[in-house]
């Protein structure tokens, strides 16, 4: 898209970053005085499409940003509202209530999910390859998954990719929880690597990893024991509802081919996606935080680069491999064919 293009839509986007604060604002106050999960009615069968990201803004949701603000959804014919999350709304919450069409999510999060009920259906990956790797220090004595045996390791808590990723890193090499001193520690894993509390954590490839480089602290990750660097796990996607699919099946192709454009131009153009994100994602007017986010941006790139020359394919043999591992480790409330869970109709 042309500069002259993006300007066009600039005084839309702005009105449109104002709408987002204005949304946040809304949904932080709603969250605590009214349950997520309580239907809406005020979503006819036509109209905007609602996008639910998770938590708060931030340099990782950039392809979207891109989408809407060189307007790559508006030229589909579609009106698309971005929302986050608040930290207290359940990941899937406004999804099943009706008051998201999408949701930007783990695969394997969706199967999750979609085991406990959730309509949710993975249309397209955008992370070809999985984000979430156990990480130790520099100088550790721990140099391959098989040594983290009797290890204390740091996991934000037994939910989601991080804690899905250390099983797999762990069944790699024939161990389990009950080999390892597993502690949940929120959120903090530089804090607790860096202060000696754990011998391992696991993070974020394209955010903790590039955390520990640019505060100094020097860690190497740990991969799974077959040596090829893969887990069983499908990662970040769109996730959209059956009613979307079913009923609204062209704004849904066009709503995927629109996103998937604002990755391929991520990729390319960083930078300028680091530029235009700075209209959603407070705080990057600072040269500092510009900066920051763009190290994320291009440690986030290799993970959506799709080498096979589909962009958004789910691969049916990775789905399989995921049910057949997160089955095993008890991580679904009922079993699903993996076909259920994917469609890759809706790609361009």
């Amino acid at each position: 898209m042309s500069t002259t293009s993006a300007d066009r839509h600039r005084p839309r986007r702005r009105t449109r970053t104002l709408l987002l604060a204005l949304a946040l604002l809304g949904t932080a106050a709603l969250a605590g005085c009214g349950s997520p999960d309580e239907p809406s009615n005020d979503k006819g069968g036509q109209g905007p499409l609602t996008v639910g990201l998770t938590y708060v803004p931030n340099i990782q949701f950039a392809p979207f940003y891109v989408a809407e603000s060189l307007g790559y959804y508006e030229d589909a014919g579609l009106e698309v509202k971005l929302k986050h999350h608040s930290f207290s709304e359940p990941q899937f919450g406004a999804l099943s209530a009706g008051r998201e069409d999408v949701v930007y999510a783990g695969g394997d999060e969706m199967l999750q999910a979609r085991s406990k009920g959730v309509p949710v259906v993975d249309v397209a990956t955008l992370y070809h390859e999985y984000p979430v790797a156990v990480m130790v220090p520099k100088d550790s004595p721990v140099t391959e998954a098989a040594d983290l045996e009797g290890r204390t390791i740091g996991t934000p808590g037994p939910f989601g990719e991080t804690y899905f990723g250390l099983l797999a890193v762990l069944k790699s090499a024939g161990l389990s929880e009950s080999d390892v001193k597993v502690q949940h520690i929120g959120f903090t894993q530089q804090a607790a690597l860096a202060g000696g509390k754990v011998d391992a954590v696991t993070g974020y490839l394209n955010n903790d990893a590039v955390q520990f480089a640019r505060s100094g602290v020097d860690v190497r990750t740990i991969g799974p024991a077959d040596g090829d660097g893969s887990l069983p796990l499908v990662a970040a996607g769109l996730g959209a509802s059956e009613d979307l699919t079913g009923d609204r099946p062209e704004e849904l192709k066009a709503l995927v081919a629109a996103t998937l454009k604002g990755v391929q131009y991520t990729i390319d153009h960083p930078e300028k996606a680091v530029e235009l994100s700075a209209e959603f994602v407070p705080g990057l007017e600072d040269p500092k935080k510009r900066k920051d986010a763009l190290a994320v941006l291009e440690a986030t790139i290799p993970l959506m680069e799709n080498h096979d020359g589909t962009p958004g394919r789910n691969d049916p043999a990775a789905w399989e491999r995921m049910v057949e591992f997160m089955h095993s480790h008890d991580l679904l409330s009922s079993r699903l064919p993996a076909e259920e869970a994917f469609d890759n109709s809706f790609l361009p």
